[in-house]
């Protein structure tokens, strides 16, 4: 078949120049896992809540499950120290008070060298006490006074 046809030399390539890669894609996804990796982190404190929030959760559940007879619950919101350091009923006769605990106050401390929470805790009787609150895989009571 031959005829006229409309470019004496034939069509011409669309693309004449070389290929570029663009990296935008690439960019685009990095720059997202960084921005989705900080709004992880500044989200977290609000998720789990500060550390006075999570001491006074756990003095609270630690005395519930103390007035609720719940050797197991209260035993493994101990910290190690103080699970190694004895019998877990023995330790746990230390921390018993007659009547229902409630948690008035937080403030920060020390033990040892590390930080921890000094939650303030009042009984139906009106005596006071102050449970340790560390962190150890999670808040955890480590220790009493009063």
């Amino acid at each position: 078949m031959s005829g006229p046809y409309l470019y004496d030399e034939g069509p011409e390539p669309l693309h004449t120049g070389t290929p570029r890669r663009s990296n935008a894609l690439i960019l685009w996804i990095f720059g997202g896992t960084a921005a989705l990796a900080v709004a992880m982190v500044v989200a977290l404190p609000l998720v789990k809540g500060g550390g006075d929030e999570q001491a006074r959760e756990v003095a609270g559940v630690f005395l519930a499950a103390l007035e609720a007879g719940d050797t197991e619950t209260s035993g493994d919101l101990l910290c190690e120290a103080e699970r190694d350091s004895g019998d877990v009923a023995d330790v746990l006769s230390a921390y018993e008070h007659p009547g229902t605990g409630e948690v008035v106050g937080v403030a920060e401390g020390r033990l040892g060298d590390q930080d921890s929470r000094e939650v303030r805790v009042r009984w139906d009787d009106g005596e006071e006490a102050t449970l340790t609150v560390v962190l150890e895989d999670g808040p955890r009571i480590c220790g009493t006074s009063g």
